[in-house]
């Protein structure tokens, strides 16, 4: 009888496993546990090669000729997906007068908090959210996500599942919501400082800026993460701006974030790791008002040489790891500025700081390269498409679980194809639509090589 019945828990055994494998590939219980399982699987992958030590190392910069490298710009200008920074200036880039004092404090009235949570990577649309409902736009984060982070379009997937794979959401992006989606117009501008957005609280604008920190991220782990921070208010009595975080939350996972201090130091040094890069929303028949309030921001060319004047100082100024992000800072200033082959330059400078970075004082900002794509523009733009490649193989390989950032697997299939290797290009832009579906830039190439997305 023992025997008997040891040999029917064999066959059991299989029988439960194969069962459980059926069930899960169910439809809808896939949709709801697969998420969690990729979780586990990027904390399995990050114990066995931790992201952290990846790193990226630049091939000697090409000898290219200036006039071939501009002709190549000007041929593939049309592949660029470009960010409508719109607004149109007023008349004057006069700015506003400064010498009057500001008050010690301003709190705007009539915040709406939003956060991310019970969705995946929603700060983009949260902030955004918090951004519109400020002025009185009725959608909600939803909405903003179904355009920006649509997901991977999978239709045997709930809404919220879709999204799971896109990981960030880009400035341009929001900022083009606004401007096509909504009646309310928006920019955004690099090179801010910490009076500008006074300035433009104290006028009753609020600001969303892009910061870096240091936060417990979905992995379990206390690591750099990319943010955007929705800033209404000011108190120099306290040292900090008042901030909506749409991402902290309680170890009960409640959302703690409403009206919090963000000590002006702090707030600082996490903008620096965006280039100081701020944006504004706002009624369209207050623009004018706006643009006064910016004075020579309004000019987005004035604002990116303003950033690299900033990231040429911080350079002589800064010491340690923070270095890193002046050098980033010079290179994305320097592509603000269609300045290419100056922007490979600055950032070859700023990964091999990333190579030699005190991990003792943190762990490197693995994720940089989520949430800022100014390296492969420098590169690609610079002729030198084996570093494209080797930094979007570096970047989709090791510093994330799986290849799902649209913008790398696009600049990788430009590379692949303007080294001759086609079918390899057309693979990564429709794996970018696999993870951003119907996304124009890599429908765009596909249509420009003659193939269906």
């Amino acid at each position: 009888m023992q025997k008997r019945n040891r040999l029917n828990i064999k066959l059991l055994i299989p029988i439960l496993i194969l069962s459980g494998i059926g069930i899960y590939f169910i439809p809808p219980v896939h949709a709801r546990f697969a998420p969690r399982m990729d979780l586990v699987y990027a904390q399995i992958k990050y114990l066995i090669n931790p992201p952290e030590e990846a790193v990226f190392q630049p091939q000697q910069q090409s000898q290219v000729d200036l006039a071939v490298t501009q002709m190549m710009q000007t041929h593939v200008a049309s592949q660029t997906p470009q960010a409508s920074l719109a607004p149109t200036t007023g008349p004057t880039l006069t700015p506003t007068v400064t010498s009057t004092p500001l008050p010690e404090s301003v709190i705007l009235p009539g915040i709406t908090y939003v956060h991310q949570h019970n969705r995946w990577n929603y700060c983009g649309p949260a902030n955004l959210t918090m951004a519109l409902n400020f002025w009185g736009w009725e959608g909600d984060r939803d909405d903003v996500a179904r355009v920006v982070k649509p997901g991977d379009g999978d239709p045997k997937k709930d809404f919220i599942q879709q999204g799971f794979p896109d990981k960030n959401v880009m400035p341009y992006e929001l900022v083009d919501f606004v401007n096509e989606e909504t009646e309310y117009r928006a920019l955004y501008r690099y090179g801010g400082d910490m009076d500008l957005i006074k300035r433009l609280l104290v006028a009753g604008f609020p600001v969303v800026v892009e910061k870096g920190y240091y936060e417990r991220d979905a992995n379990g782990k206390i690591d750099w993460l990319g943010h955007y921070l929705f800033t209404t208010g000011y108190d120099d009595a306290r040292g900090g701006f008042i901030a909506q975080d749409s991402y902290l939350k309680d170890k009960n996972d409640n959302p703690i974030g409403e009206s919090i201090l963000s000590e002006y130091e702090i707030y600082q040094d996490g903008w620096r790791n965006f280039n100081y890069l701020f944006i504004v929303v706002y009624p369209p028949n207050r623009e004018s008002e706006v643009m006064d309030l910016l004075g020579t921001w309004a000019d987005a060319e004035w604002a990116a040489q303003h950033a690299l004047d900033i990231a040429n100082e911080e350079i002589t100024t800064l010491s340690g790891n923070n270095l890193y992000y002046a050098w980033f800072n010079k290179g994305t200033s320097h592509v603000a500025l269609n300045q290419y082959v100056d922007a490979a330059t600055a950032y070859d400078e700023a990964f091999a700081l990333y190579e030699s970075w005190d991990t003792k004082e943190q762990n490197r900002p693995y994720r940089m390269m989520w949430f800022q794509t100014g390296p492969y523009f420098a590169y690609y733009y610079s002729a030198r498409y084996q570093d494209v490649i080797n930094l979007a193989d570096t970047t989709l390989n090791i510093t994330i679980s799986k290849p799902t950032l649209e913008e790398s697997l696009l600049w990788r299939g430009r590379a692949y194809y303007m080294i001759g290797n086609t079918q390899a290009a057309i693979s990564d832009y429709r794996a970018a639509l696999k993870v951003h579906v119907n996304w124009g830039p890599a429908v765009q190439a596909l249509q420009d090589l003659g193939v269906q997305p």
